[in-house]
Formats: C-alpha cells, structure tokens, sequence
C-alpha cells in the first residue's frame, strides 16, 4: 500500500538531514496517514479511506466528504475517490431533479 492521501494525492516528500557538522544524507518525509470511515450523506453509508489529516481538516472544513468531493478536481482524487465522486454526483442529480418535479 502507497503512502499517499486519497483525497488530496499528497505523497512523500525527498529532503535532507543536516548535522551539525553540515553533513547530509538524503531521508524521506512521510504524510501522517489516518486510516478513517467518512459518511457520505446523500449515499447514507460509511466509507472507509486512508486520508492525511491535512485532508480530514479539509473535508471537515468544506462541511462534508460530499461537499468536499464535488469541489476537487479528479486529477488529484484516488480511483477509488473517483468512482466514489461519481456515485455522489449521480445521487445528487437524481434527488435534485425529483425534487423539482
């Protein structure tokens, strides 16, 4: 399993450790990854994802994985993610149109 967010795409990160002598070698950063079940409001279900906390501050921030999902761009969304955006897409399509009639 990849160490990278499902929701934002952030990933490892390459840099240095520096001692005191200025000596460097090459160490990597790792996201801090929180395995999380979300709700999914217009699914009315759980879904279980690997999420950075930078992203759980996010969706939390935007009021809602269903909120959070339809403003992101897929580009940086997991298959998972995706398929998961289009599932809330089509469910809020069909409950907004049975509302209007």
């Amino acid at each position: 399993m990849s160490r990278i967010c499902e929701l934002t795409g952030k990933g490892r990160q390459v840099g240095n450790n520096v001692s005191h002598a200025n000596n460097k070698t090459k160490r990597t950063f790792l996201p801090n990854l929180q395995n999380v079940t979300l709700i999914s409001d217009s699914l009315e279900k759980g879904v279980r994802l690997r999420v950075s906390t930078h992203g759980l501050r996010s969706v939390e921030h935007n009021g809602g994985l269903d909120n959070w999902l339809v403003k992101t761009s897929e580009d940086k969304l997991s298959l998972r993610c995706r398929r998961l955006k289009r599932e809330i897409v089509k469910k809020l399509a069909t409950t907004s149109t049975a509302e209007a009639a």
